[in-house]
């Protein structure tokens, strides 16, 4: 492998310009020797140069998606897995410069990682693709001084609306999923886990509307009626102590509770097959289960 630098002693800036330029082309021309090489003799020393030698633009490309939460040494990987893939199946003989096929190569495999190997959930392709965007344009606009890219920023740059901006934004939740054991915080363990500060579904929810359908109805019960529903569904009493209370039989109440509950759930039904007038003449009369 040649080495060639460029040491300018005397002369004009054109002298100098000159000399690079020379450089420039053995560089190309040496470049062009390895790839042949390579393709032609199969040489694995050629490669290996080649690799080592387009390796910083590999982790520049890289260093374009370091925005993100990925560790940047995987991304290093997976530039370079990109850069072998480019110089493998790059073809000299086509008149192309190496870093044209390789800079869309080495992306393109940058992508596919982001696109299949990093999102929790699945999110369509066009927005995955929207988020890396807008990953390697913060990162842009960052580098060039911006302490932090806005939307309108974003936007501008990528030449997409504000609100395609906050939706890419939205999705990037999409790309991890945290565990409900991790802990609230890396110094102090006894803070708890995630769990400890998640909510959790409210047993009694699933029965709001059932208690929003009695209660819509009952005020067409007896004063009776609704003590004995008080003390079976709210006081949780059997029908033997029910009974005792009422000073009648166990089988009567059985029956009552069956009657009362059969005509709330006739009202039920017959005012959802007949909207007009639901709930008119009941809503404003019934009284609450707690004033019974």
């Amino acid at each position: 492998m040649h080495i060639y630098c460029v040491v300018v002693t005397h002369g004009s800036n054109r002298g100098s310009k000159t000399h690079v330029r020379k450089d420039s082309k053995e560089r190309a021309n040496d470049e062009q020797q390895l790839f042949l090489a390579f393709r032609n003799e199969g040489d694995r020393d050629a490669r290996q140069q080649l690799v080592e030698r387009f390796m910083p633009l590999a982790r520049q490309l890289a260093l374009r998606y370091a925005a993100r939460r990925e560790p940047l040494e995987d991304l290093f990987q997976v530039a370079a897995m990109g850069l072998i893939k480019a110089v493998d199946n790059y073809e000299p003989q086509r008149g192309t410069a190496f870093t044209t096929y390789a800079v869309p190569t080495i992306a393109g495999e940058l992508k596919r990682y982001f696109r299949d190997k990093t999102w929790a959930m699945h999110v369509p392709r066009g927005l995955q693709e929207q988020v890396i965007k807008l990953a390697a344009a913060s990162s842009e606009l960052e580098a060039s001084g911006q302490s932090t890219a806005g939307t309108k920023e974003l936007a501008d740059k990528l030449e997409i609306s504000v609100e395609e901006v906050l939706e890419a934004r939205k999705v990037v939740f999409a790309m991890r999923i945290d565990s409900l054991d991790r802990p609230l915080s890396d110094e102090n363990a006894e803070e708890g886990t995630l769990s400890d500060v998640t909510g959790s579904e409210d047993p009694e929810l699933h029965q709001a509307v059932d208690r929003a359908t009695v209660q819509r109805y009952i005020g067409s019960l007896s004063k009776r009626e609704r003590a004995i529903l008080l003390m079976r569904f709210r006081e949780d009493l059997t029908q033997s102590e029910i009974a005792e209370r009422l000073g009648c039989s166990q089988m009567h109440v059985s029956r009552l509770l069956r009657e009362i509950v059969s005509r709330l759930q006739n009202l039920a039904e017959s005012d959802s097959r007949d909207e007009i007038g639901a709930g008119s003449g009941i809503e404003n009369n019934e009284p609450a289960l707690a004033d019974a």
